[in-house]
């Protein structure tokens, strides 16, 4: 279960350095879900698709030169598409599956350099019973202050509270912009009532670096389900 978010964590010791940027995705069983990639201009001529799934060798969904973009072995099918319009690069998957669960990786260079520009962890809802729900989509907060984001595990059984996971089966990690996934934090249970499980974290920002975009993620039925995130501002303080 646990496996995606050691995939992120993998993300992170790969490549500290560059113009590295990581995200998260949460598609419907059953949806089409398109991954971007945007590829400044001087790293253009070549550029590559890869999806990565914890305990599998890396794979070669599609590789290009300059436009003309081809899909690779098992890939070469109707359910992917890989185009370029300008500057972005972009991924189709169409009627996602499980098995479609996988970090996605975009490369590009030259033939003296190449360079990962991004990392999207694509999961794939397939519970119909459960949702995670973040209670708001975006927190500003100040130096110096405590932030607490929540987060409830809903159920369409109301009475399902008394299979709430405990603390530390609910995860919550920070996705920034320019760096990468990997601080996990643990929170609190805060209450459960009438199909409904809410957590809590509370930490208090330090520095600029605590900005960014934080998940809760919650294990439940054999499986991790992913909040929609809420993203933290910094503002400073005007005397």
């Amino acid at each position: 279960m646990i496996r995606r978010l050691l995939s992120l964590i993998l993300i992170s010791t790969l490549w500290d350095e560059g113009p590295f940027q990581s995200s998260v995705t949460v598609t419907k069983l059953g949806d089409n879900v398109t991954l971007t990639c945007k590829i400044p201009r001087d790293y253009a001529g070549l550029s590559y698709w890869y999806k990565l799934k914890f305990g599998n060798m890396i794979e070669t969904i599609a590789s290009g030169s300059f436009d003309k973009i081809s899909l690779k072995g098992p890939f070469n099918n109707s359910r992917f598409n890989a185009t370029k319009v300008g500057d972005i690069y972009s991924l189709t998957i169409t009627n996602a599956t499980k098995e479609d669960e996988a970090t996605y990786l975009c490369q590009a260079g030259t033939a003296y350099k190449m360079e990962f520009f991004n990392s999207t962890l694509l999961v794939v809802d397939g519970n119909k019973s459960f949702t995670v729900k973040q209670t708001s989509d975006v927190e500003s907060i100040h130096l110096g202050d405590t932030m607490t984001l929540q987060c409830s595990l809903l159920s369409e059984n109301k009475d399902d509270t008394d299979q709430c996971p405990d603390e530390d089966k609910v995860h919550w990690f920070k996705v920034a912009s320019e760096s990468h996934p990997g601080s996990i934090y643990h929170g609190s249970l805060r209450n459960k009532e009438d199909g409904r499980c809410d957590y809590s974290l509370s930490k208090t920002v330090t520095n600029s670096s605590d900005a960014g975009t934080y998940y809760c993620a919650v294990a439940t039925c054999g499986q991790i389900l992913f909040g929609e995130g809420t993203v933290v501002e910094i503002g400073m303080y005007i005397f």
